[in-house]
């Protein structure tokens, strides 16, 4: 009987604990961890959830950038960190991905603790403007015409950008080459300077350039118009049947970060993504925010990694080690 005492006792105060932990959080700074280099979209993402956070929980949220291996080297980084809520991760949807084509100092599902999805992130590709191909249709019969004649950048083997040109070839049956780099910001930069023919990006970096016609813009990855390019097609209806790829930005953290933390990080976050100014500034890059439950972004998480293995097996993408 004492015994039994003793133990609930232990448990109320353990909910007690949790409950006073989570009402005085924080009480210094936070690290928020954006696992690439600075200048690309998850760098404005990171940063401005980052801002948001720190505004209503009176404290500075400092944003790290610590590029490296397709992500691993700064989700590593969140992984091994205490699961108190002080460190925070964003993560992108090559999160998914990298598991099936490394072997990870971490397990994508029980070393973190999933916060929020934060938005969908529209991707598209852009070629060169010396590139003779205006649309999907015409580029895939360019690269059938001339093997290893065209070549496309990413941000590293095992990046979304690497995931959406590996399944163009697959479906396609196109051979365009590989030239990876440690981030998107070089990549980019080499295809403007015709260095590389072509890369799948964030629409909003594809769209920007495209518009000072440094690229020309043929074709998103999702698998309908956005509003944001209304008069770009989908890479399905361009002639590619069964592609789709649509990346989102989420937050985790450590595994075991106390739920009453990951109650209120939701909140505020999800809060942040329903005001205004966020909203148009998501909006400004083709954005989509989502927000919804911890719960619900853990089982888009579990969700995508099977169904990227799947893609990554039937494109014969390998890492590059």
């Amino acid at each position: 009987m004492q015994r039994s005492v003793a133990a609930c006792s232990a448990i109320i105060l353990g909910f007690t604990s949790l409950a006073a932990s989570a009402q005085t959080y924080p009480v210094k700074p936070i690290r928020l961890i954006v696992p690439y280099p600075p200048g690309a979209g998850t760098d404005f993402v990171g940063r401005l959830i980052g801002q948001r956070l720190g505004e209503a929980l009176g404290q500075q949220v400092l944003v790290e950038n610590r590029g490296g291996s397709a992500g691993v080297v700064g989700t590593d980084a969140v992984a091994k960190a205490p699961a108190d809520g002080y460190t925070l991760g964003l993560i992108t949807g090559s999160f998914a991905m990298v598991p099936s084509l490394q072997k990870l100092p971490y397990d994508p599902v029980k070393d973190f603790t999933p916060v929020i999805n934060v938005a969908h992130v529209p991707y598209a590709v852009g070629v060169n403007p010396t590139v003779p191909a205006k649309n999907a249709k015409e580029l895939i019969a360019l690269a059938k015409r001339k093997a290893d004649y065209l070549s496309y950048a990413s941000s590293g083997t095992g990046s979304m950008s690497s995931l959406c040109a590996e399944l163009f070839n697959s479906l396609s049956g196109t051979r365009i080459l590989h030239v990876s780099y440690k981030g998107t910001a070089p990549a980019l930069s080499d295809v403007v300077s015709g260095q590389v023919d072509m890369m799948f990006a964030d629409l909003s970096l594809i769209q920007g350039l495209a518009k000072g016609g440094r690229l020309r813009l043929i074709a998103v990855t999702g698998a309908k118009r956005l509003a944001s390019a209304p008069g770009i097609p989908t890479i399905a209806e361009s002639g590619l049947a069964g592609y789709q790829i649509e990346p989102w930005f989420g937050v985790v953290g450590p595994a075991g970060v106390p739920s009453a933390i990951v109650a209120r990080l939701n909140a505020v976050i999800a809060a942040g993504l329903k005001s205004s100014d966020v909203m148009q500034r998501l909006d400004a890059l083709g954005y989509e925010a989502i927000g919804g439950t911890a719960e619900q972004f853990a089982a888009t998480i579990k969700a995508d990694i099977p169904r990227y293995a799947k893609i990554v097996k039937t494109a014969g993408i390998k890492a590059e080690l």
